[in-house]
């Protein structure tokens, strides 16, 4: 096995965590009923049949094939780029982990329930942002990872001389 591969456990952490906080939620939240934890912070079991910020959600149940079919792909892809990493390239390496960890991990739910279970609901006031839950997290701290990544591996590419013109 590729030694980046290692870096799946991660992926797999992701996987179990999320499915058993959406477990216990499911088990311990009555459906669309708010728990105040915070005065900006509740949980609220939700059933998202859309993508993020519930993209899609309204229509007749095609999407669930959709999302899932860009789950597999990006999942596959990623693990193939994560196989291709250098051994230093650790910060790309769980960036990658955590996203695959994190599209799995909603896969299954659109796979066996037909929709993501999302249980975090942060609001001002009366304005609310849209539910999610950790693999949603996963996902985004993962693309946040690969972007500033690359803004450093753009860096570390130019010469010192780059981007500058010389005098005449």
């Amino acid at each position: 096995m590729p030694r980046p591969l290692r870096w799946l456990w991660l992926s797999l952490a992701v996987i179990l965590l999320d499915l058993g906080i959406k477990a216990l939620a499911s088990a311990n939240l009555e459906y669309g009923r708010p728990l105040e934890i915070l005065p900006i912070f509740n949980l609220t079991l939700l059933h998202n049949t859309g993508a993020a910020f519930s993209f899609l959600a309204e229509h007749a149940g095609w999407q669930r094939w959709l999302f899932a079919l860009i789950a597999i792909g990006a999942s596959i892809g990623l693990t193939v780029w994560l196989t291709r990493l250098k051994r230093g390239e650790v910060p790309t390496a769980i960036s990658l982990a955590l996203v695959i960890g994190g599209a799995i991990g909603n896969l299954y739910d659109r796979l066996v329930h037909g929709y993501v279970v999302d249980y975090l609901s942060f609001h001002w006031g009366p304005h609310y942002y849209p539910a999610f839950n950790l693999a949603d997290s996963a996902i985004t701290l993962g693309a946040v990872g690969l972007i500033l990544q690359s803004f450093f591996d753009s860096r570390r590419t130019k010469t010192p001389d780059q981007g500058t013109r010389e005098k005449s």
